[in-house]
Formats: structure tokens, C-alpha cells, sequence
């Protein structure tokens, strides 16, 4: 009964800030958790495996269908979800059981395997999204100038708002993001599209204040120039599409593992870290905008969720693996003790940083307002 209330309170509070945006959102998130459980589902059951339970939620089963001895849930808290195998339970390491199809009687390798499957499948199904928005069509700024900052390298070297850029030290670039990208500290050969004719600009940056990706101020090399407002939508078929969603799937993922590590070093404020209610508010308005904003803002999601579910805490699918690797080298099991203490604090630690981040997303929300 308090599942159901609680889906109510969600499901009431969704749609009166996002309208009907926010049944698609429910849809994106149970997605993204099918998928991870299915990565699970599969590699247990190619090793024989059985699934006794593949739950997309959490909390009272609102459906529930058993098939083939698996009993397949719909449950009511959409907060994530979870396959249940024979033999295997987080909390309750002592109650193995020593049968041919159960969890407890694989190798630490095999175990490794499905566990490192779901965060896999979270990287595929990205880089699929990645793949199906290079056939509908990337919208990117062109490296068309804007603006130009004064006494800058662009202005003094006499670029021009209107210009755009072709090519930087003889590699084309076709849009801003690809221009930024080659500024580095060294001489630039910058080849112009002005009106009808073509020109020649050499210009060296200046290294000065400017803004990393996580809107940090860092000292990096400057020519001085912003972007106008003119777009540009890019298409990419056969080799060219999943070039571009290997690129992007590796760039998010590197991105995310950069604020991971700025997070725990201190560099990153830790206001920073959004939860629950930033994903429902981004996913919310991608899809208000446009079915490309909505399948990237998925993939950068599901990339999280893989990478976050790799992290080496217990009750993750990273802390489990560790266990096994520990196993591994020393050839016997973590204690049963110290893997149910492990346990209860990786859960602890876990609750602890979505109470947080959650008080996060309520204090931002109320600032917007």
C-alpha cells in the first residue's frame, strides 16, 4: 500500500510541474532499467543460470507474470530494479545454494561476467542511441563567427564577425565545436570563408581565463571568438554513423568519469551532484523539444548508469565484482561477516548520497521558481 501511494504522490507531482512529458519519462527510465537487467538476465542464462525473479522497480508488483519458472514483475517503485538469481543475495551471503543451476556454484570469472554484463548493456544500448541520432540528423553551431572579443588574437589578426572558418592548420572543421576543439597553444593557419573570397589568417592564442567543460575558470589558450547563431544539421550514414557513435559514447563517458574523480578530489562542489529529480527534469524537457534531444539526453543517462553501477561499492555491481577479484587472487571467499558489513554500508553510503543529491534537485527547483 505505501508503494502505491507513493507511485501516486510521483506520478501526481510529475505531471503538474511536466505535464504529459512526464509519462515519458517514466517510459525512458524503465527502459534504461530493462535494459540494464536484461544484460544480467542474458549472461545468467547463458551459464545455465536460473532467474527466479526480473523486476522492472522496486517495492508491491503491480504485474507479474511467472514464464518458464521466472517471475517477470512490473513493480511500483520505478526507482530501479533489480533479476534476483538462484542462490544469490547481497545481504545474506551464508544462504548459497550448491545446485548446478544456481549463482553460488559459479567460478568468480563467470560471476564477473554477469555482473559486468548490465552496466555493459547500459553502454551498448548508448551507443545504439548514439547511432540511430547520427541517421535523424545532429544540429551543431557553424564555425561561423559571432562575435570578437577586443584586443583578442582573432581581432588582431583581422577576422571578422560573418567569417567562417574552414579549416584550422589544414584540418576542416564544420562546426564550432570541431573549431574550439583545434585551439591549442601553438601558431593557427586558419583558412577563411569571407563573402566570396577565401583568405589566409595566421594568429597565435593567448592563453587567458576561460571555462572547462564543467564550467570551471581555467588558464587555457583563447583566440577570442564566439559563435554566431547559425546552425548546421550534419547526417551520417554506413561507417561515418558508427564512427560518430563510438566518438560520442566514449567522449560522455569520459566526461562522466572526469566529474567523478573532480567530485571525490574535492574540485567539483558536491551542489553539483544531481539525482532523481534532475534526470525527470532534463529527460522531461529533451522531450518537449525534439526526439534527437530526448534519445541524447537518454544516452547520456544510461552512459551514467553504467559507468556509476561499475563504481567499486558494495551493493553495486562494481562492488560485487571486486569481491570476486579478491577471490580470485587469494583464493578463498571475502568473509561472510565482512561481506554482510560491507554490504550494509555500501547500502548506507548508497541512501546517503541520493538523500543528498535528492536535497539538491528540491533546492534547485525551488530557485528556479
Amino acid at each position: 500500500m505505501k508503494s502505491l501511494l507513493f507511485l501516486l504522490v510521483i506520478i501526481i507531482l510529475g505531471v503538474y510541474f511536466y505535464s504529459a512529458s512526464f509519462f515519458v519519462t517514466l517510459l525512458v527510465i524503465s527502459f534504461l532499467i530493462f535494459f540494464h537487467e536484461l544484460g544480467h538476465f542474458l549472461a545468467a542464462k547463458s551459464l545455465k543460470v536460473k532467474v527466479e525473479v526480473f523486476s522492472i522497480g522496486f517495492g508491491k508488483a503491480l504485474l507479474e507474470k511467472e514464464f518458464k519458472g521466472t517471475a517477470y514483475r512490473l513493480s511500483a517503485l520505478p526507482l530501479g530494479g533489480y533479476v534476483k538469481l538462484k542462490g544469490q543475495d547481497d545481504l545474506k551471503p551464508g544462504k548459497e545454494v550448491f545446485e548446478k543451476d544456481s549463482y553460488s556454484v559459479l567460478k568468480p570469472l563467470q560471476k564477473i561476467y554477469i555482473l559486468f554484463a548490465g552496466p555493459f548493456f547500459n553502454l551498448i544500448l548508448a551507443f545504439l542511441l548514439y547511432l540511430a541520432i547520427a541517421h535523424l540528423g545532429v544540429s551543431k553551431l557553424a564555425p561561423t563567427i559571432g562575435f570578437i572579443a577586443q584586443n583578442s588574437a582573432a581581432q588582431k589578426a583581422g577576422l571578422m564577425v560573418g567569417d567562417t572558418i574552414i579549416s584550422v592548420n589544414n584540418k576542416e572543421v564544420f562546426s564550432f565545436d570541431e573549431l574550439r576543439k583545434e585551439i591549442k597553444n601553438e601558431r593557427l593557419n586558419l583558412l577563411v570563408q569571407r563573402a566570396n573570397e577565401r583568405l589566409n589568417i595566421s594568429l597565435m592564442p593567448e592563453v587567458a581565463e576561460g571555462y572547462n567543460e564543467f564550467l570551471q575558470i581555467v588558464q587555457k589558450p583563447l583566440i577570442g571568438i564566439a559563435p554566431s547563431n547559425e546552425s548546421k544539421t550534419f547526417y551520417y550514414t554506413g561507417f561515418n554513423a558508427f564512427l560518430y557513435a563510438y566518438e560520442e559514447s566514449v567522449e560522455a563517458s569520459m566526461l562522466i568519469i572526469k566529474g567523478l574523480v573532480k567530485l571525490i578530489v574535492g574540485e567539483l562542489d558536491a551542489k553539483n551532484l544531481g539525482g532523481v529529480i534532475t534526470m525527470v527534469d532534463f529527460t522531461s524537457k529533451a522531450s518537449q523539444h525534439s526526439l534527437v534531444s530526448l534519445f541524447l539526453i537518454t544516452a547520456l543517462i544510461s552512459i551514467n548508469l553504467g559507468i556509476l553501477n561499475l563504481l567499486p561499492i558494495p551493493m553495486l555491481d562494481g562492488g560485487h565484482i571486486v569481491f570476486n577479484i579478491y577471490e580470485l587472487i587469494f583464493r578463498r571467499k571475502v568473509p561472510a561477516k565482512a561481506f554482510e558489513y560491507l554490504s550494509y554500508g555500501g547500502l548506507a553510503l548508497l541512501l546517503s548520497v541520493m538523500i543528498f543529491a535528492t536535497y539538491n534537485d528540491i533546492v534547485r527547483l525551488a530557485l528556479k521558481q
